[in-house]
C-alpha cells in the first residue's frame, strides 16, 4: 500500500479527545485515499515520527491518533503513511464499544 496523505490540521468535533484519544484531523484537497476504515501507519509532523492509528471515513474526513504526541497541532502540517489496513469503517453502538475497540487498534498500532 502505498499511499500518502498530507495536509494541515484543522478543528475537529474533539470527540476523540472527549473520550481520550485525541485525533488530527486534515483538511486535505483532491488527494488519491485509500478505502475507508482504519489503518496501522505512521505519522510525520514537525519532522518527528510517530506511530499513527489513521481512520479514513466517510465523505473523505481523514484523522489519526499519533501515539506519544500531546501537543497542540492546529495549523501545522501532517503527513501519514498508511501501512496497513486493521479494519472496516464502522458505527458502534455504545461509547464503550468505541473506546474497547480504539484501545485493540492502538495496540495492534504500538506492535507494527
Amino acid at each position: 500500500m502505498q499511499y500518502t496523505i498530507s495536509g494541515k490540521v484543522v478543528k475537529g468535533d474533539g470527540y476523540g479527545r472527549k473520550i481520550g484519544f485525541p485525533t488530527v484531523n486534515l483538511e486535505i484537497n483532491d488527494q488519491e485515499l485509500p478505502k475507508a476504515g482504519v489503518y496501522v501507519g505512521d505519522a510525520i509532523l514537525e519532522n518527528q515520527k510517530y506511530c499513527a492509528g489513521i481512520v479514513i471515513g466517510p465523505a473523505e474526513k481523514v484523522e489519526a491518533h499519533l501515539i506519544g504526541y500531546s501537543q497542540d497541532a492546529y495549523g501545522k502540517e501532517v503527513t501519514l503513511h498508511p501501512k496497513k489496513f486493521l479494519r472496516e469503517y464502522q458505527k458502534f453502538n455504545t461509547e464503550e464499544e468505541l473506546i474497547a475497540q480504539i484501545k485493540k487498534d492502538i495496540q495492534l498500532c504500538s506492535q507494527e
